[in-house]
């Protein structure tokens, strides 16, 4: 049951998601003038619509995407000057054209968007993907502001009994040949939260990892809180070798992939978790992060498609970070949901949720900006085109030229469209028969 309330949830918040991004085009295409005669989420058969002033509002069965048609989309004929088309790519292109001029009422061709200046283009069609952006740092707030992500803590959850070498496989027993660790001979306690060590305040675990690791084997003081007192303790820790840590606390690798080890402080604690909530800035930063990764991932798709294929034909299995489409996020969702472990709770299925939800939003933002119609991306290079030409006019004196025939990228924008509907068609039956799992 809660496989099929974490897929809903998906679906529910993906219709939100694109309907937003719609009302990003919208809203400032209203305010700018240009009439919108319909809003709709979903592509295929009608559901439900209706009417509310010049635009219809409504719901259509193939809940992949959604639209707003924006009244004179592509200049007229007369406005660009087209001849008669001879070639199958000017036939599609003056097909395009015909289409949009008959939606544009008499007396209202000031209100056609293809008469928007530059500026405002840019504004209408950057608006659906800023506004999922938005809707990523949102979602992103609730998780790491509101909500909190698992880290380790002050507070000690185990102290291990012996010290073992650092290539040790993590469940290995203690022998008679290992020594004890320092913070079992101190006296430290399952529980214990670390207050201050060799005089410093701590503030997190990072922190209190980096003062051990600087300490080598000198004996230091250590304050920690138990059952509401504060205790001192005496500590000495062992000079062992360890695995590097960046400032992240994630461990560092040599150029071959090996993990980098160095002769540290070693007192042998374990930190429990706790989730740790963080400041809006820092949901920016991550924000702008994800991003910039996503942009990565984008960057590399022609490659990652070809491996999608090699694994579909070959049978083998697909690699932990491979791309995964819609049916894919669907299985993360339900898996997420329904995951079941300790330290798993409500809160952290929440929060795993609404990252996911999160990146969804950002792969719309960074896959919407992809200079090729259909996407808006494509309308926005067509724009800063026409601007350039415009620009490079004024200042070389010329006459303003005419507007851009954006009605010529119309079979360009039908190949991209063939293209990606291949690529979605791909990707579920990599996701239903192929899956990449969250959980093994």
């Amino acid at each position: 049951m809660a496989y099929v309330i974490g897929v809903l949830v998906f679906v529910l918040v993906l219709l939100a998601s694109i309907a937003l991004h719609e009302v990003g085009h919208m809203v400032p295409a209203k305010r700018f003038g240009v009439r919108v005669s319909q809003y709709m989420v979903g592509f295929g058969p009608t559901l439900w619509s209706r009417t509310r002033g010049e635009t219809e509002y409504g719901v259509k069965a193939i809940p992949l995407g959604g639209y707003v048609r924006l009244v004179g989309m592509y200049p007229t004929s007369d406005a660009v000057g087209a001849r008669e088309p001879r070639s199958w790519w000017q036939r599609v292109a003056a097909d395009a054209r015909d289409v949009s001029a008959e939606e544009i009422r008499p007396g209202e061709d000031h209100r056609a968007f293809y008469r928007l200046s530059t500026p405002k283009k840019l504004v209408v069609m950057l608006g659906g993907p800023t506004m999922n952006l938005v809707i990523a740092f949102v979602l992103l707030a609730v998780v790491h502001v509101g909500i909190g992500v698992p880290g380790a803590s002050t507070t000690v959850a185990a102290v291990p009994e012996c010290v073992v070498p650092a290539d040790a496989p993590a469940d290995r027993e203690c022998t008679d040949a290992d020594p004890p660790t320092p913070a079992l001979a101190a006296g430290l306690l399952p529980g214990d939260t670390v207050v201050a060590y060799d005089g410093t305040d701590v503030e997190d675990w990072a922190q209190l990892t980096g003062l051990i690791r600087a300490t080598g084997d000198q004996t230091v003081t250590m304050v920690v809180e138990r059952d509401g007192t504060e205790v001192d303790l005496t500590v000495t820790p062992v000079v062992a070798e360890r695995p590097v840590v960046d400032d992240d606390g994630l461990v560092e690798t040599d150029a071959s992939g090996d993990v980098r080890t160095a002769e540290v402080g070693f007192l042998g604690i374990r930190p429990a978790d706790e989730l740790q909530r963080q400041s809006v800035a820092e949901v920016g930063v991550l924000t702008l992060e994800r991003t910039w990764r996503t942009v990565e991932v984008v960057a590399t798709l022609p490659s990652r498609i070809g491996e999608i294929v090699t694994t579909t034909v070959t049978g083998a299995e697909r690699d932990a970070t491979s791309v995964v489409g819609i049916v894919g996020v669907g299985r993360f969702a339900g898996e997420i949901a329904s995951v079941e472990g300790e330290g798993i709770t409500n809160a952290t299925r929440l929060a795993g949720m609404l990252e996911m939800l999160a990146m969804l939003n950002v792969a719309l933002f960074v896959f919407n900006l992809v200079p090729l119609p259909p996407l808006d991306g494509g309308h926005v290079a067509a724009a800063l085109w026409e601007g350039g030409r415009r620009q490079v006019a004024r200042l070389r004196g010329l006459p303003r030229p005419g507007p851009f025939d954006t009605a010529r990228l119309v079979p360009v924008a039908y190949s991209v469209f063939v293209l990606l509907a291949g690529v979605g068609l791909l990707l579920a039956w990599a996701d239903v028969f192929n899956p990449v799992r969250v959980f093994g």
